[in-house]
């Protein structure tokens, strides 16, 4: 049976041009994806909350989106087709073409470029003799320059299946590429040895690998100021501190509060009363017979 294709998802269309009577049935995602998506639905109050793992479940078994994981997603959670498509069109972590082993992202954005990043990317492209956003002829790297991955003290970063491989140079990034084509075993550098990109999609899902705990946690650059703090003996307070010290501060503020409104209050009396005085306001009031700052005419 030919696949049918879903504009939006098999082609460029937006999603403001796709209609629900153009997608048509064709062969079905097999029934163990289907009952885990149906899974993933079910974990929220409100069913179409779980749309984005599931669209990374259909990723981690058709290794992108495809129409047929589009539409399993609308039966699912009884949306139209357009709408699932417009958020996978939306995000750039779903992608529209079949991604390779290892997705290879480099940042490229204002710091990681002028510490190398955009040389980085240029050398990649060459030794790899691909663009942005494709893959290797083997299928083993899919290459992407990425925006900030918020990891600037490590700059410039890379990213293997959404891990970080930090400080990284236009050589090291060569050799990286080369041991994951030639299938060594890489690590990254805060976190596990790396899985291929369709085992991430599932961790995505909601479904771990086992490997959260594997390797460290944070490196160098982002331990600098508990170091500090184990230097120089500081602590954080205890809850206890913590709630004394706001019920401080909220009192203080409170007395500066009512300082400045009671100084208003007699500034704007003051000032009140001079202006009165000038314009000669009370003259001639019956409650001022004596005519006091008005003119005796």
């Amino acid at each position: 049976m030919t696949e049918e294709r879903i504009p939006g998802v098999d082609d460029d269309a937006t999603a403001a041009s796709i209609s629900t009577t153009q997608a048509t049935r064709h062969t079905p995602l097999d029934p163990t994806t289907y009952a885990e998506m149906e899974a993933i639905a079910a974990r929220y109050p409100q069913a179409r909350s779980g749309l984005l793992p599931m669209l990374h479940l259909v990723q981690s078994v058709e290794g992108r989106v495809t129409s047929r994981g589009i539409e399993a997603c609308a039966e699912i959670l009884g949306i139209s087709a357009a709408e699932v498509s417009g958020v996978a069109t939306f995000y750039t972590m779903y992608k529209r073409r079949p991604v390779g082993d290892y997705h290879v992202g480099v940042c490229t954005n204002t710091l990681c470029a002028i510490m190398g990043g955009d040389l980085i990317f240029e050398r990649l492209k060459d030794h790899l003799e691909i663009g942005n956003d494709e893959t290797t002829d083997d299928g083993k790297v899919t290459l992407e320059h990425v925006e900030c991955n918020a990891a600037c003290d490590f700059a410039p970063v890379m990213t293997v299946n959404w891990e970080f491989m930090d400080n990284m140079t236009p050589e090291t990034a060569i050799s990286l590429v080369d041991d994951l084509r030639s299938g060594a075993e890489v690590h990254s550098t805060r976190g596990p040895r790396l899985c291929t990109w369709r085992e991430a999609e599932r961790v995505l899902a909601g479904f771990p690998d086992g490997l959260a705990d594997e390797g460290p946690s944070a490196g160098p650059a982002s331990l600098v100021g508990l170091e500090i703090a184990r230097e120089q003996g500081w602590t954080a307070p205890s809850v206890r501190q913590a709630q004394e010290s706001q019920r401080e501060g909220d009192v203080a503020e409170g007395e500066t509060t009512k300082d400045k409104a009671e100084g208003t209050h007699e500034g704007e009396h003051t000032e009140t009363a001079a202006k009165v005085e000038e314009s000669g306001a009370e003259a001639k009031h019956e409650d001022n017979p004596k005519n006091i700052g008005g003119d005796d005419k």
